[in-house]
Parts: C-alpha cells; sequence; structure tokens
C-alpha cells in the first residue's frame, strides 16, 4: 500500500503571510520549488494557503502590480487543502481531482512535513493513474 509520505517530496518551505511576492520568487528560486505554503502571523503552525509562481505571474505582475509591494497573504484565497500522510495514494488522487489542484501539502500530527506535485506524481505512480489524474485536473469545465 502507498501511501502519502511515500510519494512527498520532504523538506516544504513556508512563506508567512506578511512576505511579499518578491521574496516568494527568490525562495522558490532557492528552494527549487513551485509553490509555498502561506503561514498566517509569520508562524509556521497555521497555513492560511498555497502560493504558487503562476498566482506570481497571474495575480501581480500580469496586472501590473509590484511583486515587491503585494504580500503572500494578499493572494491567499479559499480554503488551503492537504492530506494526511497516512492517507492512500487513491485518496491523495482524488483530492488533487476533485479539488483541480496541482499541488498537495501532506500533514502529520497537525505539521507539515511535505509536498505532493505532478512531479512526484509522474516518479511514483503508473502510466495509467498519471493520465487519469491529469485528464480530471486538467479537463476544462
Amino acid at each position: 500500500m502507498t501511501i502519502a509520505k511515500d510519494i512527498m517530496h520532504t523538506g516544504a518551505t513556508w512563506i508567512p503571510a506578511h512576505e511579499t511576492l518578491d521574496r516568494a520568487a527568490q525562495l522558490m528560486r532557492e528552494h527549487n520549488v513551485g509553490a509555498l505554503p502561506i503561514s498566517a502571523n509569520g508562524g509556521q503552525d497555521r497555513m492560511i494557503g498555497i502560493l504558487t509562481d503562476r498566482d506570481i505571474v497571474i495575480d501581480c505582475v500580469a496586472k501590473g502590480r509590484d511583486p515587491s509591494k503585494v504580500t503572500a497573504g494578499d493572494l491567499a484565497q479559499g480554503t488551503p487543502r492537504w492530506i494526511d500522510a497516512g492517507a492512500e495514494v487513491e485518496e491523495v488522487l482524488e483530492e488533487m481531482q476533485n479539488h483541480r489542484i496541482r499541488r498537495l501539502p501532506v500533514v502529520e500530527n497537525k505539521k507539515l512535513i511535505g509536498m505532493i506535485s505532478e512531479a512526484d506524481l509522474a516518479q511514483h505512480l503508473s502510466d495509467d493513474q498519471i493520465a487519469g489524474w491529469a485528464e480530471k485536473v486538467y479537463a476544462h469545465s
């Protein structure tokens, strides 16, 4: 039985809600990631959203906003999705498919321990599983 903890990559890096998007982009480059969980009040105990590289481009730069003035918290929206470290891979796929998300934080004992991305799925799942996931996540509604 494959579980979330088996397919995630460890070391997810937080960004405090008050940090600016230019700093977020620097962190993404330093850690070679495309998404950062956003923490409330600078602490790493409560996730209020996930900031992606696409968010920075679409919701800031493309709108003519200054990434040195817009904060990660400004772009946090909706309820962040996450999965328990012990969840079976089918649950991971279902969560990502149902919410049409490409990155999913993994939590163990109420602590963020990693993140599952498309690359992680590609490394650990069968071609059929990946094809089914991609069809549902990328399908136009």
